[in-house]
């Protein structure tokens, strides 16, 4: 299954958020991400601060096509945190695991 081609589905509250289980199993589809509690993660590392700057707004534009947004942490002068969560439903869903796939294309 490609994630990355699926797109993101509105989420509202009410939804059960993923279980452990089938967020594993969703991590494994998912290269470099990590799971933490209720999100993922994907820490980066650039060769300077502008690319840095560059790669975060490239996923800012990817992932506000998609209507679902990671955290995005900048952190020292080349480094970028990127966490995913689905906050209405303060936990996991597909679409984290969508949007993972889809930055992932970012990087290549």
């Amino acid at each position: 299954m490609d994630l990355a081609k699926k797109r993101c589905i509105p989420c509202e509250g009410g939804t059960k958020p993923m279980g452990v289980r089938e967020a594993r199993k969703y991590l494994r589809m998912t290269d470099g991400w990590k799971l933490r509690g209720s999100s993922i993660y994907c820490d980066l590392q650039f060769k300077d601060f502008a690319a840095t700057v560059r790669f975060a707004n490239k996923v800012a534009d990817a992932t506000e096509h998609e209507g679902h947004h990671p955290d995005i942490y900048l952190h020292s002068w080349n480094r970028l945190r990127l966490t995913l969560s689905t906050h209405a439903i303060k936990g996991l869903s597909i679409n984290d695991f969508i949007l993972a796939s889809k930055i992932n294309r970012i990087m290549q």
